[in-house]
């Protein structure tokens, strides 16, 4: 039995639902990193990026391969770089409308 389209897409959103496996794809969205890189630009335990990465491989969103002694990630599918820079515009809208909605709603300094 196949599973609803809607249904994939909430399991898809969950899988992005944590900052350290939205870094790592900002990160590899930029270029192929190593393990090593990774541990350098995400802020977390090697245990805990371990963990991360084995999220997104299970859910196919990375892959990685073996370059001498080390394992690189990449992203498997080119199209989360596009989905990570609409969720920054979306961001970045909703964060000027709050901003603007705040300056509205804030009474003159009247000193």
């Amino acid at each position: 039995m196949s599973v609803p389209l809607y249904q994939a897409k909430a399991e898809f959103f969950k899988t992005l639902g944590h900052p350290a496996r939205i870094r790592i794809l900002e990160l590899l969205s930029e270029r192929d990193h190593a393990v090593h890189e990774l541990l350098e630009r995400v802020d977390i335990e090697p245990s805990n990026l371990s963990q991360q990465l084995a999220v997104l491989r299970r859910t196919s969103m990375v892959v990685s391969h073996r370059r001498g002694g080390e394992v690189v990630y990449s992203v498997s599918v080119p199209e989360v770089r596009d989905l990570l820079m609409a969720a920054r515009k979306i961001l970045s809208g909703l964060i000027t409308e709050q901003g603007e909605l705040a300056a509205e709603l804030t009474p003159p300094d009247r000193s």
